[in-house]
């Protein structure tokens, strides 16, 4: 192989295959949630399937097959978007998790039950043992960032603490209905349907009593590449979307994997990343 034919296959290799979203103000938003849609294959296969299947729906799948063709192509542009979720003030920054479930909330069920799960909160009695579940269905997992103001965070702990039992007892006993009086009791949480793509939500914002306001906890967060949580159901991570700045102003970007190399999001611009074998926030 000469040094030329060498070249042209690493510049292959490194050539970047995907395309970006502009931002129509502060809408990074926006295009972070929508690159991290457009790359999960479940998801653009089961809206194809049913925009093509259905194709005078009026929901916002048709518009999100539109912007995916679109992205397959080129620099894509998310008007229509926007304008399906009412966005009327571009300029004003939101919240990525916030706009992640609107759009799910407004997808054909077909498409948006690859990220639906269904979670139970479970009451124990420790006199009767009886037991009380109150179910809930769940777009994501909230992780509060438990010694949060260390160095660092870890998504394991904060697994292992949302499903930690909890034990009541004493002045914090609960009333059971059976017993018809308070008792010592536990409560966990309990997923009873694991969906096919997990998402959890870092609370990096905490309110502040002090200044009155949200303030942001910018410690170091480690993720594992595979996460197992209770059930033995395994994960394994391919996308982050990521803040920098505070509760006013910031700016997301999607940092993703497709089948072999990671990639960065930052609105229209899209560039290759290192290979990662532990990720950090």
């Amino acid at each position: 192989m000469n040094l030329l034919e060498s070249a042209r296959q690493m510049f292959r290799y490194n050539a970047v295959q995907y395309h970006g979203l502009l931002n129509q103000g502060a809408t990074s938003y926006l295009n972070s949630v929508l690159q991290v849609m457009f790359m999960t294959k479940d998801f653009t296969e089961a809206m194809e399937r049913y925009t093509s299947e259905n194709p005078d729906t009026e929901g916002i799948d048709r518009h999100l097959k539109t912007l995916f063709d679109d992205l397959k192509g080129h620099t894509a542009y998310t008007y229509n978007i926007t304008k399906k979720l009412h966005i009327d003030r571009v300029y004003e920054e939101r919240d990525a998790a916030e706009y992640f479930e609107k759009i799910l909330n407004l997808t054909s069920p077909e498409a948006s039950q690859i990220f639906h799960g269904l979670l139970t909160h479970r009451t124990k009695c420790s006199t009767c043992l009886t037991e009380t579940d109150t179910d809930g269905a769940f777009w994501h997992l909230p992780l509060a960032l438990v010694n949060s103001y260390s160095e660092h965070y870890s998504v394991v702990d904060g697994i292992e603490e949302y499903f930690r039992t909890t034990e009541f007892s004493g002045e914090n006993q609960m009333y059971c209905e059976h017993c018809d009086d308070k008792s010592d009791a536990t409560t966990q949480s309990v997923i009873k349907h694991h969906p096919e793509v997990l998402m959890l939500l870092l609370k990096r914002f905490e309110f502040s009593y002090c200044y009155m306001t949200y303030v942001k906890i910018n410690c170091i967060v480690d993720v594992p590449c595979i996460l197992q949580i209770p059930e033995n159901q395994t994960y394994e991570l391919y996308a982050v979307v990521d803040h920098v700045g505070d509760h006013r102003s910031g700016h997301y970007t999607a940092t993703i994997k497709d089948d072999e190399r990671w990639y960065n999001f930052n609105d229209s611009r899209v560039s290759l990343v290192r290979l990662i074998t532990n990720f950090s926030v």
